[in-house]
This record gives C-alpha cells, structure tokens and sequence, in this order.
C-alpha cells in the first residue's frame, strides 16, 4: 500500500495517555504526518494534550473520525472502545493505528480486517513486544536451543493502592489475557497453532461497578508442533514482589529472561544476556507505518497475526468459563 497523494497524513488521535503521547511526539516530528486532531474523556486532561501539541480537540471520537480533513485516527482509548472505534474510522474510510487488542470481540475483529480489505485501508495492530529487544534475542537464540519442548512465562505486578482506573475494570479492560494480549502473541509469533488451552482466573474484591482489586490467570498451552508453555499474568494489591520471568526450553539448552537480565545455558556453558532498552518502541512502530503507507516498505506484524493470538486468548476465557479445557480445532 503507498498513499497516491505526497502532502502530509493528517492525523486524529483518539486518547490521551502514554501511548498517545508518544505517537503525538512522532507524528510531529516527522514531515510526512500532521498531528491535527485529538479527543479523550477528561476535558482537563484533553486540554492539556492540545496545549503540549499545539493542536484541536472534538468533543468525542464519532465527531473526530469523521472529520473529512484526517485521513488516519490512531486509537489509544480503553479496551472496550477499540472495536466500535475502529469500525467507525473504517466506515469512514480512514486508515487507521490502535493498540491491541483489535477488539474484545473475536468477531467484530474478524469483521474489521474484512472491511479493512474492503476499503483497502491500513489495519495496523500495535504489537511493540515483537519489536522489543526481548523478543528479537529470543528469536536469534532459538536455534541453540534445538527442540523445543517447554515454555513458561511469568509476569506479575503488584500495586498497592490500586488505583480506580479503566485497567482494573471488568468491562472496560476485558479479560486479563485478552487485554495482556502479548503474553500469548509472543508464543504464537515464535511457534504457531495452538492446540488447546486450559486456563483458570480468579478476581479479588469485585466490586458492583465492576472494578476490582487484584486478578491472576494462568493458561497451559499446548502447541501442535508438540511444545507446552506455562503462563501466569497477574496484579494487583495481593502481591507483594513482581515477577518477570521468560524460560524456554530445548533439547540442547536453555533460554531464562529475568527483568532485563538473561542466560543462554548449554553444554558449552553459560553466556549472560543484557537486554538493551524498552525505550522508543512506540516511535519504532509509528514510523514503520509512515514508511508502509508511503514507501511502500513491509509492516513487522500483520493484523491476522494479532487476531490469531486474540482467538487462542478467547479460548482461555472460554475455558475459564466453563472449567474445561478447550480444543482450538473445536472451537468457535
């Protein structure tokens, strides 16, 4: 896909938080995107982002997408809104960002990359994991492992106070590995299908508005090229250490991540890894956009891709649901 025209991409932004910002510093930066147009849910927090940007606001995001004058909306609202938002940028023939997850909805998701197609318009689903430096070491490390058969990932984050905020809410964040979509997508990128899925959650202190204080799920995975991984993804106020641990295991060795900290074990021995920086990532993907729509260059990721893992995390949910482990090829 290369844009027809060469005047800049003008650009709507739909939220005002971390990803927004960082996507507003990179537009703005560069001259082939002009930063226009924003809309949030605070006013006080949207009028601050237009002082910082030197840009206009809309009082909603209906109004925003359909401004005849922009021709991208990056989406960087809460979870819930992702789908209805994007079907509406769509509908109005704009090409479009957002931040996984696509939608809550495995079928609205489904129904947007048809549009997309339809429209042939951008559909790019932000998946800065695979970019990050942990995913691409474990990439160039894999073949020292030989086979692998075993995986287990850990990520666990506690906060105390819990704040009242869209994260901690039943509806607006969605299920946690719906939401936490990359603890899945990292394991789909490497290794593929997933066979089947168990999967267990539990929730503290639900309250009647539907916020809560805490959660913890944990998934077995099991792959059709014969590999099982482990994953817990936990936080909250009942945890009192964070964990952050990523171990795959081969028949030749072993890869164990801890924080920014790793280890490549084999007979030959141990090597020690250091990952480099998080920082930049969102600027990295914003600009991998600019030059797909303009240039033509290839995207990292591809949106059956992230819907894919959005499929195996809504086989977790099921099988949470109904306490039952859950065939991907049975599933519906």
């Amino acid at each position: 896909m290369i844009l027809s025209h060469s005047h800049p991409l003008k650009i709507g932004i739909v939220g005002t938080g971390y990803a927004a910002q960082r996507r507003a510093e990179t537009f703005q930066q560069d001259q082939r995107s002009q930063l226009c147009l924003v809309s949030g849910h605070t006013p006080e927090t949207v009028k601050t982002f237009c002082q910082t940007y030197d840009i206009s606001s809309r009082d909603s995001w209906p109004t925003l997408v359909k401004d005849k004058d922009i021709d991208l909306v990056a989406i960087c609202s809460i979870n819930q809104d992702h789908g209805i938002i994007a079907q509406a940028a769509l509908e109005a023939g704009k090409h479009i960002i957002l931040e996984y997850p696509l939608s809550l909805d495995v079928a609205q998701a489904k129904y947007l990359l048809s549009l997309a197609n339809q429209k042939d318009k951008l559909l790019h689903v932000e998946h800065i994991e695979i970019l990050g430096a942990l995913h691409q070491t474990i990439r160039h490390y894999l073949p020292e492992l030989g086979t692998i058969f075993y995986g287990r990932y850990v990520t666990i984050a506690p906060q105390n106070p819990v704040p009242r905020r869209w994260t901690y809410h039943h509806q607006m964040f969605g299920f946690p590995f719906k939401a936490a979509l990359p603890r899945f997508h990292r394991f789909t990128d490497l290794f593929g299908e997933v066979k089947s899925i168990t999967c267990h959650s539990r929730y503290w202190d639900t309250l009647e508005d539907g916020y809560y204080k805490a959660s913890l799920c944990d998934a077995k995975l099991q792959f059709n090229q014969g590999l099982s991984v482990d994953i817990i993804y936990g936080k909250g106020e009942v945890f009192h250490q964070s964990d952050r641990t990523l171990e795959l295991w081969g028949d030749q060795g072993k890869l164990i991540f801890e924080g920014d900290q790793g280890k490549l074990i084999t007979k030959e021995g141990t090597k020690s890894i250091e990952l480099g920086s998080r920082r930049g990532l969102f600027a990295q993907d914003t600009i991998m956009v600019l030059e797909h729509l303009f240039e033509g260059k290839p995207l990292y990721i591809s949106p059956k891709s992230s819907l894919y893992a959005l499929q195996v995390a809504d086989a977790a949910e099921q099988s949470s649901r109904l306490g039952k482990t859950v065939f991907l090829n049975e599933y519906d």
